[in-house]
This record gives structure tokens, C-alpha cells and sequence, in this order.
């Protein structure tokens, strides 16, 4: 079994396979390298994001591919899209896929029958290949932000809060 995207601190420590010693989680990992602000384990940013962030069944640089929990993964897992190579291959930055383990560059296929990264093949550096296990996905969070709650999409707010705006950057009138 993985070990688990729980757990931070810890200073890190290059060793001879490339990749770096860390106590830390998956999931502040990837909220310390792209800025996400989301809380709980992986598994939750996907629900967690919705109307903060984008979220999107295709890849894109800078985003988090977020794996649904499972008897292999009880929290989930995150992992920071670092390139995309083609449309069913990206390269992630990860924490605490391999226990206790920041990896950079590691491989992630799409192998879901509609191409659209439901199912996912991880590297597994112990055995320097693609792992056999297939992971559920919910997709891709962020990394931009929601530019407007849809709870005020045509309610008239925006003209309220572009008023409040103009009224707060210039307190003397008014």
C-alpha cells in the first residue's frame, strides 16, 4: 500500500535516485508548489474546489491531478502537472507516492477507455516502470481561480460589488 498524503515538516534530502527525503504530504506538497488553498486529504480537493477552481478532465501545467480514495490510497493523492508530453502523458512533481519521498518528472498515463484521465498508471520508481495498478481520477484543480461564485452570476451583484469597490477606493466621495 501507498503511503499516505498526511503529515509535513521535515527538512529535505537529496538522495543518489533523484528524488528528495521528506516527512511531508501529498497534499501540502502541492499546496506549498502551486499556491492552491485547499485543506483536508487529497481525495476532498476535488469537491473542495469546486467554485474556487478550475476544475478540468484535460491536463494543464501548474494544475493538480487529484486520485480518488481507495483500498490503495485511503486518502486520495495529489500531484503537481509539471509538462505534458502528449494527450494520455503528462510528467508530475509528487510528495509521499513513495514513502516519504518528493519525486520530481515522474510519469502519469491516461488509460481510461474515453481519454479523458478518469484512470491513470503512475511511475513506480522502485521497480523503474509504470506501475500495473490503474487509479480512479476525478481530474484536474486549478490552478486558476473561479473568477466569479455562480450563486451571483445575474442576480445584479456584480454591479453592487463593482460600486462597494468604487465607494472603497475612494472614501471621500460618496
Amino acid at each position: 500500500m501507498l503511503a499516505a498524503c498526511a503529515g509535513g515538516g521535515g527538512k529535505p534530502a537529496v538522495d543518489m535516485s533523484g528524488t528528495v527525503a521528506s516527512g511531508e504530504g501529498c497534499a501540502p506538497y502541492a499546496r506549498q508548489v502551486t499556491g492552491i488553498v485547499l485543506s483536508g486529504d487529497a481525495y476532498q480537493w476535488w469537491d473542495r474546489a469546486e467554485g474556487r477552481y478550475a476544475r478540468s478532465s484535460q491536463p494543464r501545467v501548474g494544475a493538480v491531478l487529484v486520485l480518488k480514495r481507495g483500498w490503495a490510497l485511503s486518502s486520495g493523492h495529489v500531484a503537481v502537472v509539471r509538462q505534458i508530453l502528449s494527450a494520455r502523458e503528462i510528467l508530475v512533481d509528487q510528495a509521499n507516492w513513495e514513502h516519504n519521498r518528493i519525486s520530481h518528472d515522474d510519469p502519469v498515463w491516461d488509460v481510461s477507455a474515453g481519454h479523458d484521465w478518469s484512470l491513470v498508471r503512475v511511475w513506480w520508481r522502485p521497480s523503474v516502470s509504470l506501475g500495473l495498478t490503474q487509479y480512479p481520477a476525478y481530474g484536474f484543480v486549478g490552478p486558476e481561480r473561479v473568477a466569479l461564485n455562480r450563486s451571483l452570476q445575474g442576480s445584479g451583484s456584480s454591479a453592487i460589488c463593482a460600486a462597494s469597490m468604487i465607494a472603497l477606493a475612494n472614501p471621500d466621495q460618496g
